[in-house]
């Protein structure tokens, strides 16, 4: 008869000999960055600054050779910039910056126009006073810079001018219908801006608009929206063919 193995006894475990517990990561993951966002910013830098005039094409190999890429994420932000409306596909002959005409300005600025003059009166009825005391802020700062800033940087401002009155309208709808056009706009004041003479007198032209919002007066702001656009729409269809 086999003699049974007597029980083994079990050891308490000390703290010498505990599993150590996995520490939390130390590290956080890595977000790829998104190649073909950064290559549609610079692609459109260039473009609205002027560095790519109108008409001229877009060779996909030398611009990912010079920002270090392969051609597909050239390709994919100039189709991006396409639906924005800077550049226009051609068969065989890939993308080309597009050229702009008069009737071009005279549509957007049609639209624009009737999109701000309504978003204008809503910011009447709903911006708070704090909210429209700070439009002429901006005023002062255009003013202030219109001589020492670069075009692109005085265009920047002057957009953001009238990005937050639509803001300021409340109506959601209306802001992204205002947004949407904005890089069409962008392009066409970047074409048209240093034709003007008077940099400062051109950043004045805003100070009536934030002194009827301030009062909340919807006839006279209106009237100065209309004028300060219609200016602006005359001045940059002059500049481009029928």
């Amino acid at each position: 008869m086999i003699p049974a193995h007597p029980q083994e006894k079990k050891l308490p475990m000390s703290n010498s000999t505990r599993i150590p517990a996995i520490p939390a990561p130390a590290f956080s993951s890595i977000q790829v960055p998104d190649l073909v966002g950064v290559v549609e910013a610079q692609l459109q830098d260039a473009i609205l600054s002027g560095r790519i005039a109108p008409g001229e094409r877009i060779v996909e190999a030398e611009l990912a050779r010079q920002m270090g890429v392969s051609r597909a994420p050239v390709r994919e932000a100039a189709r991006r910039l396409e639906s924005l409306g800077l550049l226009v596909s051609r068969p065989r002959h890939g993308f080309a910056v597009r050229t702009v005409s008069a009737k071009q300005v005279r549509d957007l600025y049609d639209v624009r126009i009737q999109l701000e003059l309504l978003g204008a009166a809503l910011a009447c009825q709903h911006a708070s006073d704090a909210d429209l005391a700070r439009l002429d802020a901006r005023v002062d700062d255009m003013v202030a810079r219109a001589e020492t800033l670069p075009s692109a940087e005085r265009v920047a401002l002057d957009l953001d001018f009238h990005f937050a009155i639509s803001a300021l309208s409340g109506n959601h709808y209306l802001h992204r219908l205002f947004d949407n056009m904005q890089t069409e706009v962008r392009m066409f004041l970047a074409l048209s801006e240093g034709s003007y003479g008077d940099l400062k007198q051109l950043a004045e032209t805003h100070r009536p608009i934030a002194h009827a919002l301030a009062r909340r007066d919807v006839d006279a702001v209106q009237h100065a929206l209309r004028f300060h656009l219609e200016d602006a729409k005359a001045h940059a269809s002059s500049l481009f063919k029928t």
